[in-house]
């Protein structure tokens, strides 16, 4: 069974601004990637009497849902995703698995929204979220605080055909630091296939990242056009990693890691397994080709390999 994809609250307000420009609803389908039926069925059934307007619209939809997910979502299925929690998936990976598995759809934030009630309930099932975060420090404005790196390209210059994700080559890149700053992880995910490379650091300097960097992605060189980057000073040797890889490489805005969301996501995955307080210099790198100077990052009871296997 497919899972149909909700319109969005932006194809909603999409939608209201073709109407007022006049196009029909054919046009209004095509110019948006939706199916005719879909856009005739929402603008039916979440009209008013001024029209269809998309806030309103966005209520009436968000209503019906809750409704319907209170009829179709059995004790079982909330059984089926208390099992996938307490297997450390997280709400994203439950829901994509019950949808692929069983035909069921729940969203990840209905997801949380029932870990969120176990946990006032007494339960622990909140203890299998990856992103245990009791304290978020905030930056006012989204003012970088540690100055600006060297010749620092933005991400507003990045190439628009790395947001469509359709070609492999375009990677997303950040550092992950041990407890007590003892060690360090390079990581590298590339934005089509999600493929990773992770190497350990000695420490957090520019060259050690550097030479990390280039030493993961030089032998598939080939496949690395553009890089984007967190705006650490670890990664103030940009300039030689590029001109080594012959790659461009951006940067994302001060404090706008949703820019960098699969390398976020990733390195999440990555401190499941080496959480903050995990002493990174007790990391080994078993050498599996000198040549291509790879192998896997282990630790007792983990391994990760990083081999290149990218077709």
């Amino acid at each position: 069974m497919g899972c149909y994809a909700q319109l969005t609250p932006d194809e909603r307000y999409q939608i209201r601004g073709l109407l007022k420009a006049g196009y029909s609803l054919s046009e209004l389908a095509m110019e948006m990637g939706r199916h005719k039926s879909t856009i005739s069925r929402e603008i039916g059934r979440n009209s008013g009497q001024r029209g269809y307007r998309p806030a309103q619209a966005q209520r009436l939809a968000d209503t019906r849902r809750r409704e319907a997910v209170t009829r179709r979502i059995t004790d079982e299925h909330w059984q089926i995703v208390e099992r996938f929690i307490r297997f450390d998936l997280s709400p994203e990976q439950a829901s994509g698995r019950l949808c692929r598995e069983q035909g069921i759809k729940i969203s990840p934030e209905w997801i949380y929204q029932y870990i969120y009630a176990d946990k006032a309930a007494g339960g622990d099932l909140h203890t299998h979220l990856r992103g245990q975060k009791p304290y978020r420090k905030r930056y006012g404005g989204g003012r970088e605080r540690r100055g600006q790196l060297k010749d620092r390209v933005s991400i507003d210059k990045r190439p628009a055909v790395v947001e469509r994700r359709s070609r492999l080559g375009d990677w997303e890149g950040d550092t992950i630091i041990g407890g007590n700053r003892k060690g360090a992880l390079v990581s590298l995910v590339e934005r089509k296939s999600s493929f990773t490379l992770i190497g350990k650091l000695a420490g957090k300097t520019a060259a050690e990242t550097r030479d990390a960097a280039t030493g993961l992605l030089e032998p598939i060189k080939e496949m690395v056009h553009t890089i984007t980057l967190d705006n650490g000073k670890e990664f103030a040797c940009h300039g030689d990693i590029a001109k080594s890889l012959k790659a461009d490489i951006c940067f994302a805005h001060p404090y706008s890691s949703w820019e960098r969301g699969l390398n976020e996501n990733t390195n999440g995955l990555i401190r499941q397994y080496f959480p903050k307080k995990h002493d990174f210099t007790t990391i080994t790198l078993t050498k599996r080709s000198p040549r291509l100077r790879t192998g896997s990052i282990t630790a007792p009871g983990k391994s990760f390999d990083s081999k290149p296997r990218m077709k």
